[in-house]
């Protein structure tokens, strides 16, 4: 999916945020891996937490940055990683790609464009951004073959939170 196609969301608020996790877990099977970039605090904890517990994930979901990984039980296994503090591909390399992104489980990364290099040829990427009204406007883009595939159902499920512009027209 080129820059021109992507879908934007709009998150007003933590609740919604979550529930867009929670939709975009419909789609998800093991082996997917969803990177999450952009500002601090925008939100991509939250959207995991929502997607984790409608994976039926129980435990509670927290940042990983500390731990760098968090694994969690579910329907699918539920993969946390933080690349905050990781200096690039290399270094999440070294953690094994097999342990952090298994194909038996869904992987959620943040700060992804860190590692980026060492991500899958086929991800989902997606990017968060607050305005100045703290509304958070999240940027949807398809890294690869199987998730432009995928394209039609992502924005069918993601259609209730496509941002509006300004005249009321829905973005792609």
């Amino acid at each position: 999916m080129d820059a021109s196609a992507d879908l934007v969301l709009e998150a007003a608020d933590e609740a919604t945020t979550k529930t867009i996790g929670a939709t975009l877990a419909s789609l998800l099977r093991a082996g997917d891996v969803i990177g999450l970039t952009g500002d601090l605090g925008a939100g991509k904890t939250r959207l995991v937490q929502g997607a984790a517990a409608a994976l039926e994930v129980e435990d509670p979901v927290v940042s990983p940055t500390f731990m760098l990984v968090r694994e969690y039980d579910g329907r699918v296994p539920v993969h946390h990683l933080d690349a905050y503090r990781l200096s690039g591909p290399a270094e999440l390399e070294d953690l094994g790609l097999d342990e952090v992104l298994p194909a038996d489980a869904v992987a959620f990364v943040e700060w992804a464009d860190r590692v980026a290099g060492a991500l899958p040829a086929s991800w989902l990427e997606l990017a968060f951004h607050t305005r100045p009204d703290e509304v958070r406007d999240i940027r949807v883009r398809a890294h690869g073959a199987a998730w432009a595939e995928r394209l039609p159902e992502l924005r069918s499920t993601l259609e209730p939170f496509r941002a509006r512009s300004r005249q009321g027209r829905r973005h792609l």
